[in-house]
């Protein structure tokens, strides 16, 4: 059997093992520890901002991000629509309403003429929109100053999901640090990992104050274990913080080789009717995932099977969320963009361990089918 290639799996090449063996040597295998406040400083020194707080998801880390903005039972949350369900299920945790908007063709995130529109229309039913969760998908950066120009005007509150674009940056500053809070994630298949884990970062201190308070139960600084607010148990591990270190020590190394895959593809399948995924004007990607448009579904399903069988994992991007059974009764602001990626996209496997080798095997079996 050939070996398998995978999608994004973990690269474990440095100081993971030893970092974690430190940890165990020191006893501080609690959810606290030194190792933590370590991977929390680097993170928000790497991304230049003030305040970061680990946790054990970055689900965990939009929940507490949308709940120290303020949102609540009945508000209206703007989302994307074509993104990841992680993007829009703490919006429901908290008993808001998620509002759902189409994507743009640029960067295949929200569209900016939609928001407004959305922000507008939502507004004359009587409620104007509290917050809004801005997704770069796939490592490629929104049109940050077109949307930032939009929240502003209407005085709307900005979380931003990074979860998969943490190295990636808009005119040179890291996304996830345009918003009132941002989150990252470190789940297996990301950039960097901690087996599972996530970020709240914000230059603003007291959602960080916050949003760490929360996620330790919302104990308070008593001896008796007193409780004024319901809290969650979202903390980050020490122990998994000591693999977050390790990662980030290799960052550089894994946008670079991730770039490389995006470029082989590009070179390789160039004569074939193939759109890709690339970071628009003043951006630039992480390339977290190489991700490609075939001319029709038909074929991108082709090339999938055919991937399949020779144990190449890929996958079609993300079902968007208003063609979810659990959302497709949510308002939605559509343009068809959304339901067309979904249709004839396609992630390629974009590992930053991939040898070149690996690459053209890929190449092959969809040049084959193409």
């Amino acid at each position: 059997m050939k070996e398998k290639i995978y999608l994004s799996p973990p690269d474990l090449r440095g100081n993971e093992q030893d970092l974690v063996q430190s940890v165990f040597q020191s006893n501080w295998i609690a959810p606290m520890g030194p190792m933590l406040d370590e991977f929390e400083l680097k993170l928000a020194n790497l991304v230049e901002v003030s305040n970061a707080v680990a946790l054990n998801s970055a689900t965990a880390a939009i929940h507490l991000g949308l709940q120290v903005l303020g949102v609540k039972k009945g508000d209206k949350v703007l989302c994307s629509s074509f993104t990841f369900v992680a993007s829009v299920n703490p919006v429901t945790y908290l008993g808001a309403i998620p509002v759902l908007i189409d994507a743009e063709v640029d960067t295949w995130n929200i569209c900016p003429v939609l928001l407004e529109q959305a922000i507008v229309e939502e507004t004359k039913k009587g409620e104007k929109p509290k917050a809004l969760v801005l997704v770069h998908g796939y490592g490629t950066p929104a049109k940050v100053d077109e949307i930032l120009a939009i929240t502003k005007k209407y005085n709307i509150l900005v979380l931003e999901d990074a979860a998969s674009a943490l190295g990636a940056s808009f005119k040179q500053q890291a996304v996830g640090t345009f918003g009132d809070v941002g989150v990252y994630s470190f789940n297996g298949n990301k950039i960097i990992t901690t087996s599972g884990g996530g970020m709240l970062v914000s230059n603003h201190q007291k959602y960080i104050q916050e949003a760490r308070y929360l996620s330790r139960q919302a104990k308070e600084n008593t001896p008796d274990y007193q409780h004024n607010q319901i809290g969650y148990n979202y903390g980050l591990s020490n122990v998994l913080a000591a693999i977050g270190v390790a990662q980030l020590e290799l960052l550089p190394e894994f946008l670079i080789a991730r770039k490389k895959n995006h470029q082989y593809y590009k070179k390789a399948l160039e004569k074939k009717e193939l759109v890709f995924l690339e970071p628009h004007v003043n951006t630039e990607s992480n390339y977290w995932l190489t991700c490609v448009l075939f001319p029709s579904n038909s074929l991108k399903e082709k090339v999938r099977l055919a991937l399949a069988s020779e144990h190449i994992e890929s996958r079609s991007l993300w079902k968007p969320m208003h063609q979810q059974t659990i959302y497709n009764e949510c308002s939605f602001y559509k343009n068809g963009v959304s339901d067309d990626l979904f249709e004839r996209g396609l992630c390629l496997p974009s590992g930053s361990l991939l040898t070149e080798d690996n690459l053209a095997r890929v190449c092959k079996v969809i040049l084959e089918n193409c």
